[in-house]
C-alpha cells in the first residue's frame, strides 16, 4: 500500500507541475492553453537532441531545454497569442487548439512517430525508507517539484513581477492605468508556464517513452488537477496533482489501469458537484472568472 502511494506521489508531481503551468497562464491571462502538453513534448525532444546528437551531459541538456522552453513560450505569445488578446475567449481557445495540432504535426515530421527511451536524471539502486523503496530518479522528481513550487510561490509573493502578475489577473485595465507593462507580464507568464510544462515533460519521459503523444495523458490529468484546484490556486494545482496521482495509482492497482482515467473524472465531477469553485478556490472565484 505504501509503495503504491509513493508511486502515485511521483506521477502526481508531474501532473502538479503541468497543472502549475496551466493555472499560471490562466490566472494571469484568463486563457486555457490547450497546446501546453505539446509545447512540453517539443521541449523534451529538444533535450533528447542535445543528449543524442550533440552528446551533451544530461544536466547541461536539461538546462538548455529549459532555456528553449522559455524562448518557445515567449515566441508563441509574441507571434500568436498577443494578436488575439482582444478576441473572444472562444477564438483564443481555438487558436491554442490550432497550435496543438501544428506543434504535434511538426514534431512528428521532425522527430518521427516511433517512441524511444529517454535517460533518467539519476541512476542507482533504490533507497529503502522503512517499508518503501524509492529510486534516485524518483527522489529527483520530488525535490524538483518542491523547489519549483516554492520558487513560484516566492515569485508571486515577493517580487515586482509577481505583484504585476497578480495585479493583471485582478483587473487588466487598472493594471495598465497604474503603469504596468501588461505585455511584458504576459510574456513572462507564458515563458514561465512553458518552462513548468517542459520540466514536466522531461520528468515524464524516463517513466514512459519519448514520443509525440507522450504528454496526452499527462495533460488530461493536469487539467483534472487544475479543475480540482479551481483553476486559480497555484498551491492547489500541486496538491490537486498529488491527489490525482495517488487516486489514479490506487485505482490502477486495485481495479484496472484502464479505469484510472474514468474514475479520476468521476472524482472531479463529484467534487465540482459539491464544490463548483474547486477545493482550493473561494466561492467568489466563480464570479470573477
Amino acid at each position: 500500500m505504501e509503495q503504491i502511494v509513493i508511486s502515485g506521489l511521483i506521477f502526481g508531481c508531474v501532473y502538479g507541475l503541468a497543472a502549475l503551468g496551466l493555472v499560471l497562464i490562466f490566472r494571469t491571462t484568463g486563457l486555457v492553453n490547450f497546446a501546453h502538453g505539446e509545447m512540453a513534448m517539443v521541449t523534451t525532444f529538444v533535450a533528447f537532441t542535445f543528449l543524442s546528437t550533440f552528446e551533451l551531459p544530461f544536466f547541461v541538456s536539461f538546462l538548455l531545454a529549459i532555456l528553449f522552453a522559455a524562448l518557445f513560450g515567449v515566441l508563441i505569445y509574441l507571434v500568436l497569442i498577443r494578436h488575439v488578446g482582444d478576441a473572444s475567449h472562444l477564438n483564443q481557445l481555438v487558436l491554442t487548439l490550432g497550435i496543438f495540432l501544428a506543434v504535434h504535426g511538426g514534431a512528428g515530421l521532425i522527430w518521427g512517430h516511433t517512441p524511444t527511451s529517454f535517460p533518467r536524471a539519476l541512476d542507482g539502486s533504490s533507497i529503502q525508507l522503512g517499508p518503501i523503496f524509492i529510486s534516485p530518479n524518483e527522489l529527483f522528481v520530488l525535490v524538483v517539484t518542491f523547489i519549483l513550487a516554492m520558487a513560484l510561490f516566492a515569485l508571486f509573493r515577493f517580487t515586482q513581477v509577481g505583484l504585476a502578475m497578480r495585479a493583471s489577473s485582478q483587473d487588466l485595465t487598472a493594471a495598465r492605468l497604474m503603469g504596468i507593462n501588461v505585455n511584458f507580464v504576459f510574456m513572462v507568464t507564458w515563458a514561465s508556464g512553458s518552462v513548468l510544462g517542459g520540466i514536466a515533460g522531461l520528468l515524464t519521459a524516463p517513466f514512459t517513452f519519448l514520443g509525440v503523444s507522450m504528454m496526452f495523458n499527462v495533460l488530461i490529468m493536469a487539467f483534472a488537477a487544475a479543475v480540482l484546484a479551481g483553476f486559480l490556486s497555484l498551491p492547489g494545482a500541486v496538491i490537486g496533482g498529488l491527489i490525482i496521482g495517488i487516486f489514479g495509482n490506487l485505482v490502477s492497482y486495485y481495479w484496472a489501469p484502464e479505469m484510472a482515467l474514468v474514475c479520476t473524472f468521476v472524482l472531479i465531477i463529484v467534487v465540482l458537484y459539491i464544490r463548483p469553485q474547486g477545493i482550493f478556490s473561494a466561492p467568489e472565484a466563480i464570479k470573477k472568472v
